[in-house]
């Protein structure tokens, strides 16, 4: 099964002068570097209605187009997954992913990740870049996402998160007492040593969080996020890097202790807390179909709400 694609996108002044390659990347980020050669190599990607290579550098309101089909992802399999459905229509699907769940499968996760689901769940799927999911969540973190359920809405929602225009707002347990709101600004890339984590470096990509104090407790703090970037383990990288880890972060979250004068049914309950206690509770953009701005929300999972509850407790025992 083959999906047709139509697109077209003229030059930007900012993007005027690079190679046909590397500015196709960044006006079409929905498909992949390989694809996007292989569509200049065959003619599929035209400027100016004529074939270019891809070393060949473009002018301001060059014309790029691309006719091509895509190919129904058949590598992945469908199968089925209970899935809290948030919203859904023809152009989309808003959903409230849960913990221990994989978006997108990978070496060691080829099934039962979110990805299969949603491929069992709506068969369309399968005709879209990456099965309709425009951007995704760790593991291990909750909350909101949104899926595409047809190109056209596929390629609105990718430029949306391009131009900065989805809002994505989290909340977060972190440790230790923020003492108020502030932003990182720090590029991230690859670690240098280990390949499962992110850092910062310099000459990594762009990554702004935006943070806010929404309750403070004896040695941890309720907290919101909001991102300008969407970069793979930002916000759990960002608050490590200021001190304030996240509560149950693996990776990220450093040397696990315990506040002085705690009860022991207050430490078992941080101890057994085992993944990173971050939450998408608030997704806003511009629907494509309807073409008005939505808002979706998502309550916070029980097992943070039930963290809160310890913690504010404890605060209020020893205030």
């Amino acid at each position: 099964m083959t999906a047709p694609i139509s697109l077209s996108a003229e030059v930007p002044e900012d993007l005027a002068g690079n190679r046909l390659d590397q500015i196709a990347a960044i006006l079409f980020p929905e498909y992949s570097r390989a694809r996007l050669q292989a569509w200049i190599k065959d003619g599929s990607l035209k400027v100016n209605n004529r074939s270019y290579r891809a070393r060949d550098k473009l002018r301001l309101g060059d014309l790029l187009e691309i006719e091509a089909k895509l190919a129904a992802q058949e590598e992945y399999t469908a199968e089925p997954m209970s899935l809290d459905i948030v919203h859904e229509d023809e152009s989309v699907v808003v959903l409230n992913k849960a913990s221990n769940t994989v978006v997108h499968p990978a070496a060691g996760h080829r099934q039962g990740t979110l990805l299969n689901g949603l491929l069992y769940a709506f068969p369309e799927l399968e005709k879209l870049p990456r099965a309709g999911i425009v951007h995704r969540l760790d593991k291990d973190t909750t909350g909101l996402m949104v899926v595409a359920r047809t190109l056209e809405s596929h390629a609105s929602l990718v430029k949306q998160l391009l131009k900065k225009q989805i809002t994505r707002e989290y909340e977060a347990i972190v440790n230790g007492v923020l003492t108020g709101g502030g932003v990182v600004n720090a590029p991230l890339g690859r670690h240098p040593v280990n390949r499962k984590k992110k850092a910062i470096i310099e000459g990594g990509k762009e990554s702004i969080t935006h943070y806010r104090v929404i309750k403070r407790f004896r040695s941890h703090t309720h907290a919101q996020m909001n991102l300008e970037t969407g970069r793979t383990h930002q916000i759990r990288v960002h608050m490590a890097h200021i001190k304030h880890g996240l509560l149950g972060d693996p990776l990220y979250g450093g040397r696990f202790r315990i506040p002085v004068a705690s009860s022991p049914a207050f430490s078992k309950i941080l101890r057994t807390f085992k993944r990173q206690a971050l939450h998408s509770r608030r997704l806003v953009f511009h629907h494509p179909a309807i073409d008005k701005t939505v808002t979706y929300s998502a309550e916070t999972p029980s097992d943070m709400k039930n963290l809160l509850v310890a913690l504010n407790a404890d605060k209020e025992l020893l205030d």
